[in-house]
C-alpha cells in the first residue's frame, strides 16, 4: 500500500470515528422516553396545582422548604428521570430531607402513578436543559 492510500485510509477512519462520537453525544443528550413535550406540559400543571409540589419547592421550583429542582445538584440521587419518579413515588424521610422536613409519598397529594411520571418529566426538564 502506497503512502497516498494509507493517508486516505487514515482520513476515512478519522471521519468515521468523529461521526460516531457525534452520534454518541447526541444519544446522551436525548431525553428519556417518558420525557415528552406533552408529559412536561401535563407535569407543569400538576406541579403547580393538584400535585402540591409548589408548596415546598416554590412556584419557580427553585426551592423553599424543599430543594431547588432547577439546577444540576441532586441531593437524593443522580437526577435521572427514573430516580425522580422513584423519589416522588416513595417520598423522602425526615432523616434525609433538606432542613429535616420530610416529603411524603407523592408529596402528600393523591396524584396517580401516571401523574407522578408527568411531574417527573417536568422536573427532569427543568434541570436538563
Amino acid at each position: 500500500m502506497d503512502l497516498r492510500s494509507r493517508l486516505g485510509l487514515v482520513c476515512g477512519l478519522v471521519l468515521v470515528l468523529q461521526a460516531g462520537a457525534a452520534g454518541s453525544a447526541a444519544a446522551q443528550d436525548a431525553a428519556p422516553a417518558g420525557v415528552t413535550p406533552a408529559a412536561i406540559e401535563k407535569g407543569d400543571s400538576i406541579f403547580h396545582k393538584t400535585g402540591l409540589c409548589y408548596a415546598c419547592h416554590g412556584t419557580n421550583a427553585q426551592g423553599a422548604v424543599g430543594p431547588n429542582l432547577t439546577d444540576a445538584e441532586w441531593i437524593h440521587g443522580d437526577g435521572s428521570y427514573d430516580m425522580i419518579v422513584a423519589t416522588v413515588t416513595a417520598g423522602v424521610p425526615k432523616e434525609k430531607a433538606k432542613a429535616g422536613v420530610p416529603m411524603p409519598p407523592k408529596g402528600g397529594s393523591s396524584i396517580s402513578d401516571e401523574d407522578v411520571k408527568a411531574v417527573s418529566a417536568y422536573v427532569y426538564s427543568l434541570s436538563h436543559k
